[in-house]
């Protein structure tokens, strides 16, 4: 009997369940970032960039820190956002360009694309890509973040759009990307919070929130980036309110397709710079 209890205690010690380990996003922000005319610094995004992927890497130097996410062998797409009011600031497309490479990467084998990534040969013979993007609203998906940011990647964009754009996650699985998604960056610099309409863009619904978010799980990139949004809503109208199209797409990215982790309670947010109005 002590034995069959022993074995008992011995099988219950090993089923123990762990905890889950905590996704790691990184919120970066600096006061510095813009001017007066919302104009970006390229140095300080330099260094934000820098800092948010070395906490990322655990390396203390930049250059190594990018290292460990891409190698000299790499062929890189740089998928970017090319919409006309609010398109990923060139200084941080530069920025992610100039550490790839640093990283070793020769010049020809890198290309910085959106709408064109289907005929672009560097895309096209990709092994890596970095997907970096503005954080606003969004007419079809309720948000537009990194999940959505590769849907030029779909020779039919408009099939997922129907259900505000719930399964976008399947376009993680074309084999143009699957696999092959190294970081997801938002640009938080200026996020646009409230939209009506395909194509809407009013200065007042944009702020100097002046912060890039990134990490390797893009839903929980985005988790984080549709929780700074939410909170700021809030802030400006003085109440909640309802999105015209509900971002399900995150959380169904998450429950459904297993894509990455949507619970902010699952997400170890590491905050640095700047820290007034964070909403978060």
């Amino acid at each position: 009997m002590r034995a069959t209890a022993g074995f008992a205690v011995a099988a219950a010690v090993s089923l123990k369940i762990e905890p889950k380990k905590k996704t790691t996003v990184v919120l970066i922000r600096d006061h510095d970032v813009l001017d007066a005319s919302s104009k970006a610094n390229a140095k300080t995004i330099q260094q934000m960039l820098d800092s948010a992927v070395m906490v990322l890497t655990g390396e203390n130097d930049p250059v190594r820190a990018f290292q460990r996410l891409i190698t000299p062998e790499d062929i890189v797409g740089i998928k970017s956002n090319a919409w006309f009011y609010l398109p990923t600031p060139f200084e941080l497309e530069s920025a992610v360009e100039r550490r790839v490479l640093d990283a070793g990467v020769k010049k020809e084998n890198i290309s910085i694309d959106d709408r064109g990534v289907l005929e672009n040969p560097v895309f096209q013979r990709a092994t890596a890509i970095i997907n970096v993007r503005p954080l606003r609203t969004h007419y079809w998906s309720g948000i537009g973040g990194c999940i959505k940011n590769l849907i030029m990647f779909a020779p039919s964009p408009s099939k997922y759009h129907p259900d505000s754009c719930a399964d976008l996650a399947l376009v993680w699985k074309l084999p143009e990307v699957k696999d092959k998604i190294r970081l997801n960056i938002l640009s938080a610099l200026t996020p646009q919070f409230h939209g009506r309409g395909p194509h809407h863009y009013d200065r007042r619904y944009v702020w100097n929130y002046k912060g890039i978010i990134a990490g390797q799980d893009p839903v929980a990139v985005d988790a984080v980036g549709l929780e700074i949004i939410k909170a700021k809503r809030k802030e400006y109208f003085g109440h909640e309110i309802k999105f015209e199209t509900i971002p399900k797409h995150i959380r169904t990215a998450d429950i459904k397709h297993g894509l990455g982790t949507s619970n902010l309670d699952q997400i170890e947010l590491i905050k640095l710079g700047w820290t007034k109005d964070s909403l978060i």
